[in-house]
């Protein structure tokens, strides 16, 4: 059986930064397992700019934001397995982790770890999971999928678009099959607000004139063997569909764009409890699960509204499965546990509850809302007691909000609790 004193799972941006921030913490014994052919994940086929603004202080495309990561890792010269699928994560000796896994050079073989993060990123909410009624013709598509077949394949998967969904991703691909000569017809989102950054709106709708429907969902699809046209239609305040508010728009493509999903597969058959929200791991400030020695980090945990934020949540976990390998067993300095509340509009926060130890460290605590929101504040309490508040003019779903809260005021704080009024 192999031996490593860190195995990471997925190489995408979470799995790179997380090694590198443990190799520099000191632990040099990772392997990084990644089931795609390369390193770099998601951002291979994610050729627009835009990433790396807040990391390296530079607008990058996204394989070059993996390059400076992948690059990282190989000059550190961390070891890493590609084209291998990871399929347990299971409890070992003396607190150890077992990791098997399998590729067609050495089959199934297991890995023995001291700790494990897991970086496997998410995946896109498919026709299926959706309901829509209509037939199964050909030209439905997510919108990774679209994307992946343009800007790694060079091939276009159809010339007349409807696009479901105002995820970030459906956003970028109206603007990618605009400029590669397709006509995207319109946007139809669920929801009364888009679930995109707004500067993806205006860059890659607005300035191509392409229309977002609000409130508007596909009620139908038309074709039998290719996808003919749709019938999209309104939605009242219940979601329901207004068969009176529908029209039928001609199209040979459909492309989804209707939320992320954390591939946690691993997670759950590890035994790991997950966030009824997120739909990824319960986690203290260093991103440690519940199962000592093992973290999660990057849209894994939660979904990321920008890389960078990932990077940077990456360190944290490899820092903290550095430390646990060097301490060789779990940090006995706790002092106690708190729980984050989440309060009114606020969705979810990670981390879900703060580990306190003596000497404690700051602590970022990020979040999310359930509703676009107007002239707010956020604010940290502990009980009743307030310990900051941050003025904000705009709160959206589709933005990553973050508050930090002192080391010192964790130390006597008895419930802390976040949210926006």
């Amino acid at each position: 059986m192999l031996k490593r004193d860190i195995v990471i799972v997925g190489g995408g941006p979470a799995g790179c930064a997380a090694a590198v921030a443990a190799f520099d913490a000191g632990t040099k014994d990772i392997l990084i397992i990644e089931r795609d052919e390369g390193l770099g994940g998601i951002l291979r086929q994610c050729i627009h700019n835009g990433f790396g603004l807040h990391r390296f202080g530079e607008e990058l495309t996204g394989p070059e934001y993996a390059d400076r990561y992948k690059n990282m890792v190989i000059e550190r010269n961390i070891d890493y397995m590609v084209k291998t699928m990871v399929l347990s994560i299971e409890d070992g000796k003396d607190g150890a982790k077992v990791v098997t896994a399998m590729n067609s050079e050495n089959g199934v073989f297991a890995v023995e770890a001291k700790a494990v993060i897991l970086c496997m990123g998410c995946r896109e909410r498919s026709r299926g999971q959706l309901n829509i009624p209509g037939d199964r013709p050909a030209g439905i598509y997510t919108a990774g999928t679209a994307q992946r077949f343009i800007n790694i394949k060079g091939e276009m998967p159809g010339k007349n678009v409807v696009i479901l969904g105002s995820g970030d991703i459906g956003l970028i691909m109206a603007r990618r099959m605009t400029l590669e000569g397709a006509n995207v017809k319109v946007v139809c989102e669920l929801m009364p607000y888009s679930g995109g950054l707004n500067r993806n709106i205006v860059q890659c709708l607005n300035d191509f004139n392409i229309p977002l429907k609000l409130s508007h969902t596909i009620a139908k699809i038309h074709g039998k063997d290719r996808v003919e046209g749709v019938t999209i239609a309104k939605v009242d305040e219940r979601l329901r569909v207004i068969p009176e508010e529908s029209e039928y728009v001609e199209c040979d493509t459909i492309l989804l764009s209707c939320g992320l999903i954390p591939e946690n597969e691993l997670t759950k058959s590890a035994g790991i409890a997950l966030d009824n929200v997120t739909k990824g791991a319960v986690v203290n400030q260093d991103r440690e699960t519940e199962k000592d020695g093992v973290y999660a980090c990057g849209n894994v945990l939660h979904v990321h509204d920008l890389v960078d934020y990932v990077s940077e949540e990456s360190d944290i976990a490899g820092k903290a499965a550095a430390k646990y390998v060097q301490n060789g067993c779990k940090d006995q300095e706790t002092v106690k546990t708190l729980n984050v509340e989440k309060m009114g509009a606020v969705r979810y926060t990670v981390p879900q509850r703060i580990d306190v130890h003596e000497n404690q460290e700051d602590v970022k605590v990020y979040f999310r809302v359930g509703a676009v929101l107007k002239d707010v504040s956020l604010v940290v309490r502990d009980g009743d007691n307030e310990l900051m508040r941050i003025k904000k003019r705009k709160v959206a779903p589709g933005e990553m909000e973050t508050v930090k809260i002192k080391g010192s005021v964790l130390a006597s704080a008895e419930r802390i609790s976040v949210s926006v009024e």
